[in-house]
């Protein structure tokens, strides 16, 4: 078996390939890169969803069933 050490891989700018970000608007899936100027800002002042901090402690609240 090959170990590969990735610290040993180093690759220069001219190497480097861009990454097209695409994203879902409105029911379709469209590249971030043919955004207008307002959506574009929109797109990258989103904040990723965390389900852990979204979690409610159900203890503190009072859900007796009627």
């Amino acid at each position: 078996m090959t170990t590969i050490n990735f610290e040993d891989i180093v690759l220069k700018d001219e190497e480097r390939q861009p990454c097209e970000v695409w994203t879902r608007v409105m029911g379709y899936f469209r590249p971030v890169s043919e955004f207008n100027v307002g959506k574009k800002s929109e797109f990258y002042s989103r904040k990723c969803f965390c389900e852990s901090k979204a979690v409610i402690d159900m203890e503190k609240f009072d859900m007796a069933a009627e």
